[in-house]
Formats: C-alpha cells, structure tokens, sequence
C-alpha cells in the first residue's frame, strides 16, 4: 500500500441542490460525505482544487486515505466520485469507512508492461487489445495493492490473457475467480489487425456462417409457401 493520501474536510450542516451549488459556485468547494464502518453517515465539505489534485494520482483510488474533519480523523477509501458529465471536475464524493482489521473490496487498476515487446506484437504483428482496466480484490486495508501489473512479454497472437494469468499479493484474493472458473474473465487480447491473413480468415468463417443462415432460412421460406 502506498503512503497515506490526506483529505481535509469540514462538517457541513447545510444540505440540499442550492446549497451545495453556492458551494462549487461561490466558495470552490464541493460537497461528500462519508459513511460505514458503524458510524453514522456524515456530510463534508472539502476544497475542490486541494481534491482535483489528489485525484491527478492513480493511486489514491486503490489506497487508504485519512480524512480529517475537524478533530476526528477516519480511514477511508474512495467510493464514488460524481463528475461533471461535461467538464468531468468532481463535483461530489462519497468515501467509505473502513476498519484495519477487516477485509474491504476495491477496484484495483491493472497496469500493463512491455506492450511494445509481446511476441505477439513484435513477432506476429498483432494488436493487444483491452477488456479492462481494474479488478475487484479483497484484502485487508494493510494489504491492499495500488495497482496489479499485467505482463504482456510472453503473449503471443491470438492469445487471451484471463483474470488467473494476474499474479496477486499475498493475502490479496480477485472477487470475482471466488465464484468459479466461470468467472474467469478475459482482461487482454493479441488481436491480428484487419487487412492480414488471420483477420481475413476470421471474417470469412463468420460470412460462411452467415450464408449458411441465410440458405437455411430460404429453405424454410420454400417450405412455408409450399414450393418444391
């Protein structure tokens, strides 16, 4: 886990649409407000330039963050964050409790190394192709990962790399592969790109498939009308 993010809040008595926007509008503030952990949900103000900079590091949505409101101070994660749907600034943040002693989920970010070097890109001339970009643990606060690395070195064209293939910390579990293999999913992909032999390969044993529909659908349109 990696060195404690601050957030500095203030208690906020008023509440509603108005007063929240006199907040972001007139004082840079936006409103939160944090909850759990047997304790009663409180509403808080925090300064929004001081939050947007915290935000800037990755690391902060995967790790364990110390937020003060006045003499109190309380271990949280971020739990949501509503954005802008236009200028995507922050504009409130929901932050969850959490005891040390008890194991939490969070989505932790993958990041993936040596891209430019795969097999399958370097010798097959491939593209990786992306299903995600974070993953689900579980792990006690003290064990909680700032992110997971997805090594891409050995993969070769046409290979998939699934949630199994990630190497996790000890005491670190994904939520998902606790439900089964059939949750298994796949997280990157070496793709052949469109224009090779491969592609092209691919796209017609799905045309072929397509035709094969096709005809199977004439023939059940001769039936229907009674034509031999």
């Amino acid at each position: 886990m990696s060195d404690a993010f601050i957030v500095v809040a203030e208690a906020r008595a008023d509440e509603g649409k108005g007063a929240s926007r006199r907040l972001r509008r007139l004082e840079g503030k936006i409103p939160a407000v944090i909850y759990g952990g047997d304790q009663p949900a409180q509403s808080l103000t925090l300064i929004r330039k001081d939050f947007e900079h915290m935000l800037e590091n990755e690391a902060c949505f995967s790790s364990i963050l110390e937020v003060k409101v006045g003499g109190d101070s309380h271990n949280a994660i971020i739990k949501d964050i509503q954005r802008h749907p236009a200028k995507g600034f922050p504009m409130h943040a929901d932050f969850l409790r959490v005891r040390m002693d008890q194991a939490i989920k969070v989505n932790v970010p993958l990041h993936f190394i040596n891209e430019e070097q795969c097999a399958g890109v370097k010798l097959g001339g491939g593209m990786i192709q992306k299903q995600a970009t974070d993953i689900e643990v579980q792990c006690l606060p003290k064990d909680l990962p700032e992110y997971l690395e997805v090594d891409m070195l050995a993969v070769e064209l046409g290979q998939i790399v699934h949630l199994s293939d990630i190497s996790l910390p000890a005491g670190v579990t994904s939520t998902a592969l606790e439900l089964g293999e059939d949750h298994d999913l796949a997280i990157a992909s070496v793709i052949a790109p469109r224009g090779t032999k491969e592609a092209d390969a691919g796209d017609e044993a799905a045309d072929d498939g397509d035709g094969a529909s096709e005809e199977a659908a004439e023939s059940d349109d001769t039936g229907a009308n009674g034509e031999g």
